[in-house]
């Protein structure tokens, strides 16, 4: 982070620029360069190539961003799990306290990991952040994955990270909605029948057709490739499907939150 940090003063100083000027043109706050500039804030792809275009550089600080070591971003438990999750054909994810990593904005994700507790240091946080909105890379690929949501109303009520970050998370929300290869499901509050009061799961499929579930504990994780075991946890996803509100009833829901806030 302090390299590429440099890297970026150093092409800012030889195009002539102030870190305000940059900034403007950049259409950022002044503080969140002089963080990229001294390696406490990691460099996003998308800031890079903008970064690239005003310095006039040939995509030199967009590669950097993109090689940036994947040390410490993910827990060893995970590793394969994201490894699975990048060439998926299909997902479907329930979870009951936040919203999916795959749905999550920069800011959300950040004060999500910022809640974790024995406190981890900023550097570590942003470079866990980075790399959660890197993993959302394949809501864009040609062909994306075919994808599912559940979410417990409860993680939409919470304001992790403040009523700003709350309602850029809502807005996103919506916004993904509307997308053509996205269910998104909230499973109301007060319902008497509940499938998912074991925990958040999710479902996946490989290239190759093989049916897998992944399952998160407070330290540690699961990848579950039994059949009986996928075959159980795919059952409580279609209750939960059922129980949830509809396409229709979920955009109402949001629409809703948004006003109140």
């Amino acid at each position: 982070m302090k390299l590429v940090g440099a890297l970026v003063a150093a092409a800012r100083v030889a195009a002539g620029m102030t870190q305000r000027a940059f900034a403007e043109a950049l259409h950022i706050d002044i503080e969140t360069v002089a963080s990229i500039e001294q390696g406490r804030r990691v460099l996003m792809p998308n800031v890079a190539d903008k970064m690239d275009r005003v310095l006039a550089l040939p995509g030199l600080l967009t590669v950097a961003a993109n090689k940036m070591p994947e040390v410490d971003m993910i827990p060893a438990w995970a590793e394969e799990y994201m490894e699975r999750e990048r060439e998926a054909l299909a997902l479907s994810w329930y979870d009951t306290l936040t919203v999916p990593g795959l749905l999550q904005t920069e800011g959300y994700a950040r004060a999500v990991l910022g809640c974790r507790v024995p406190f981890v240091g900023e550097q570590k946080i942003e470079l866990q952040t980075a790399y959660r909105i890197q993993r959302q890379r394949i809501l864009d690929r040609p062909v994306p994955p075919t994808l599912s949501f559940i979410i417990w109303e409860a993680a939409l009520r919470d304001r992790i990270g403040g009523v700003e970050v709350y309602r850029e998370q809502l807005r996103h929300l919506r916004a993904c909605a509307d997308r053509p290869t996205v269910s998104l499901q909230v499973l109301p509050l007060g319902i008497t029948a509940h499938a998912g009061l074991d925990g958040a799961f999710i479902l996946l499929e490989t290239p190759e057709f093989q049916h897998l579930a992944y399952s998160e504990t407070q330290r540690g994780s699961f990848l579950v490739r039994d059949p009986n075991e996928v075959s159980i946890l795919t059952q409580k996803y279609a209750m939960l499907r059922s129980q949830a509100l509809n396409f229709a009833e979920t955009k109402d829901l949001l629409d809703r939150l948004l006003g109140e806030t």
